[in-house]
């Protein structure tokens, strides 16, 4: 009887993932999950998977799952440093251009787990294009994870907290300069991700799809929206 194996992820990006490893693993029962309803223990009991992996998911993995389930997710940071939410975002607010995905166990303290491995990331781009890229990286990741056997380490080295940020953490009214309001735009630029925006009196304006049109002036996508 094939085992079975998980992808926990809600966004579009990680859509083909599962089609790839089907083809790599064919001895391989490959799942979907992308509803927070149906992540839960009664029916992961039905399906009892080999290994959970959690290319992205925006809610906390229960104790009866994870102590029962090998869990495995993938953090956009170099860990144990940028620990926390918005990772990507509070990467690119504070100029890195690069990073390194982190693969994971689920333990009870949030992004502490022991590493099972690392892969580096570019940043270029907008968020979804990151998200994109960061799909296809993961997903040889877990290739790798299966194939080699891997069994995680422990993380070394000083934690390092993010705070994850709020919508209104989008607000561009104080920026000062070409290059901060580029990064606010595209590290935002992703389906489900509140836009960058200014506020006026009785309207709002949503900003995405930035380019440089010199090194003078930003062009850029905006919706207007009456409050």
């Amino acid at each position: 009887m094939n085992p079975n194996y998980i992808i926990l992820s809600e966004k579009k990006w990680n859509n083909n993932m599962i089609k790839h490893l089907q083809a790599e693993f064919p001895d391989i029962n490959w799942i979907r999950i992308n509803k927070k309803e149906d992540f839960n223990y009664q029916k992961l009991s039905e399906i009892n998977p080999e290994m959970i992996f959690i290319p992205h998911w925006s809610h906390i993995i229960p104790s009866i799952i994870f102590d029962c389930y090998e869990c495995v997710v993938f953090h956009m940071t170099d860990l144990p440093f940028g620990r926390g939410g918005s990772p990507l975002q509070n990467l690119i607010i504070r100029g890195y251009a690069e990073t390194k995905i982190s693969a994971l166990k689920v333990v009870e303290k949030v992004d502490s787990g022991p590493i099972y491995l690392k892969h580096e990331l570019s940043l270029d781009g907008d968020a979804e294009k990151i998200f994109n890229r960061c799909s296809r990286v993961i997903q040889k990741m877990i290739s790798r994870i299966i194939r080699e056997k891997l069994v995680p380490s422990e993380q070394v080295g000083q934690a390092v907290y993010f705070k994850r940020r709020k919508p209104e953490d989008g607000n561009i009214h104080n920026l000062d300069s070409l290059k901060s309001t580029f990064d606010h735009i595209r590290m935002l630029d992703a389906e489900g991700y509140p836009k960058a925006f200014i506020e006026l009196k009785h309207l709002t304006l949503e900003f995405s799809d930035v380019k440089y049109e010199n090194d003078k002036s930003l062009k850029a996508y905006v919706r207007i929206t009456k409050k």
